[in-house]
């Protein structure tokens, strides 16, 4: 890459950056992913409800489908970590790396965000195994009439459980430890929906082919076919506060209709976005977003009518 600004810097390497990332190359804009290396994809075993995958797709065969399509374009990425960004004086964007700094009119913020995972040895091996699940929009429908236990003890973990009640009816929310932290018409709801409340801290967690055990304190074992972690995330966006961007209460970014953040030049997509947390929902913001810089781009080089 020349001095000369690019025309846009994609940051995170996951199912919306590369998504960005194919169809900026297609526009033939000078651009550059940075990608960490680790995004949450990586992790899926197996997704079955990814459109156009009859019998499902393994997360990092789609990330490196997706990265070749990139390369096949000519699109240019850079492993590497994002360490700070801001507005240089001339009113362009600054991204700094753990390689050096780059220079973009535009950005595209796909930082995802971080799973909370149970406090156990292996955990992350769990996910990538499928012992433990992250996601029952994406695969309930695979542990229809299956023992299942929810990790967690707050509204979300309920919520999920509840959730999970249209695929079985052998349900268990296992708190790991004191009373679920939802309030009594909550509680009811579990009990109308025959979940059961296990509240005896944990103490691990031992999966075999095909059935996952769950050690107690006091001794005991309760095995199932499935567990989800019902522990929730954290918006990956902190990177942005520096350029004053406007998040939501729960951290993500505010974007308008075609994925603009409350700064000037810089979009994002993807999980850090308020919205459904889903690997097509990711792809089409971060298609809204390309198109988007790439019509801005157009008018700056008067390649549009004048309407």
């Amino acid at each position: 890459m020349s001095d000369q600004p690019l025309d846009c810097i994609i940051v995170g390497g996951g199912p919306a950056g590369l998504t960005a990332a194919i169809f900026l190359a297609r526009f033939k804009r000078r651009f550059l992913l940075i990608d960490g290396g680790d995004s949450r994809a990586s992790w899926i075993p197996r997704s079955h409800n990814h459109p156009a995958f009859p019998g499902g797709i393994n997360g990092e065969d789609l990330l490196a489908r997706m990265r070749s399509q990139v390369d096949e374009f000519g699109g240019r990425r850079l492993s590497g970590t994002v360490t700070a960004l801001k507005r240089d004086e001339e009113g362009g964007l600054t991204v700094a790396t753990t390689d050096g700094t780059l220079r973009a009119s535009h950005l595209i913020l796909a930082t995802g965000v971080r799973d909370r995972l149970p406090p156990l040895e292996r955990a992350v091996k769990h996910v990538r195994e499928g012992s433990i699940r992250q996601c029952p929009i994406c695969d309930g429908y695979e542990v229809q009439g299956q023992r299942v236990a929810v990790l967690g003890s707050d509204e979300g973990a309920a919520g999920e459980a509840l959730f999970l009640r249209t695929y079985t009816d052998n349900l268990s929310l296992v708190t790991m430890g004191g009373a679920p932290e939802i309030g009594p018409e909550d509680r009811a709801r579990l009990d109308e929906a025959g979940i059961k409340v296990v509240e005896t801290p944990m103490r691990d967690m031992e999966a075999r082919p095909g059935e996952v055990d769950l050690h107690f304190a006091d001794g005991g074992t309760l095995s199932f076919d499935t567990v989800y972690s019902g522990l929730g995330v954290e918006p990956r966006t902190g990177i942005a506060e520096g350029l004053g961007a406007e998040f939501t209460a729960d951290r993500r970014f505010v974007t308008d209709p075609k994925q603009r953040t409350s700064v000037q030049g810089v979009y994002a997509a993807g999980d850090a976005v308020t919205g459904l947390n889903q690997i097509a929902v990711a792809m089409a913001q971060a298609e809204i977003a390309a198109v988007d810089i790439h019509n801005a781009l157009r008018r700056g080089e008067r390649m549009t009518l004048c309407a």
